[in-house]
């Protein structure tokens, strides 16, 4: 069967029931060449480059998301409704809220508090919807980072539309009440993850620190060096 959707090229059933889904679709060719056995590209409609292949035995796939609640809507949308995906792990970045994080701390989103109207154009509820992720996810993502040895951080995240804001101090209310970081994806996820009866959680290495702009990660680092991460979420299949 021809792809059933405009913005992912692979037929029915090429991707496994779990997808891991960077941001960057570079870090999803990296982890596909470096980390999958007898990988396949799948898509690269739009550049959004998709691989299935094997991990210890287990079939997975790795696709881009791209950036923002808008483009992980569309494409956790498509995986879970028209291509019967189970599970996505999302492996992103994020810039630490919490002053404790340090460059390369893996932050598992519990929950994400929101900056976005994603949330509430999906779910048409009488109240606010709280996106938070797969209790199973999460107990997995434990169990595999006691296993290959992470310290994992697990809290509220924050979603945000807005990567230049106006106002520098606007993050000091998250840290306040205890976010841990921001990223621009999980809510979205968690969101279409409900909507669908699907399961996703967002596990994000710290790339930078919103308190101190001159404390990063390069672009390239962010591509490679996301290792610990990578390991945590094909470790979790």
């Amino acid at each position: 069967m021809s792809a059933p959707t405009a913005h992912i090229g692979a037929e029915i059933g090429a991707f496994a029931k779990t997808v891991l889904m960077p941001g960057d679709p570079l870090r999803a060719k990296f982890i596909a060449e470096n980390f999958l056995e007898s990988p396949k590209l799948i898509n690269e409609i739009r550049g959004m480059l998709a691989y299935t292949g094997s991990y210890k035995g287990n079939q997975v796939s790795v696709m881009g998301s791209g950036m923002g609640c808008a483009s992980i809507g569309i494409y956790s949308y498509e995986l879970f409704n028209f291509y019967d995906v189970d599970n996505i792990i999302r492996i992103g970045s994020a810039g630490s809220i919490n002053k404790d994080l340090q460059l390369g701390d893996v932050v598992m989103g519990v929950g994400a508090c929101v900056e976005s109207d994603f949330v509430d154009l999906v779910a048409r509820c009488p109240g606010r919807f709280a996106p938070t992720a797969s209790f199973d996810l999460m107990f997995k993502a434990k169990a595999a980072a006691e296993k290959v040895g992470v310290t994992l951080r697990a809290g509220n995240l924050l979603t945000t539309d807005v990567f230049y804001g106006d106002d520098p101090d606007s993050l000091n209310a998250w840290l306040s009440m205890g976010v841990l970081a921001v990223e621009m994806e999980a809510a979205a996820l968690y969101t279409n993850a409900a909507r669908a009866g699907k399961n996703a959680l967002a596990l994000c290495t710290i790339s930078d620190k919103v308190f101190d702009r001159n404390d990063l990660m390069t672009a390239k680092e962010r591509e490679t060096s996301l290792t610990q991460m990578i390991e945590l979420g094909l470790s979790m299949i």
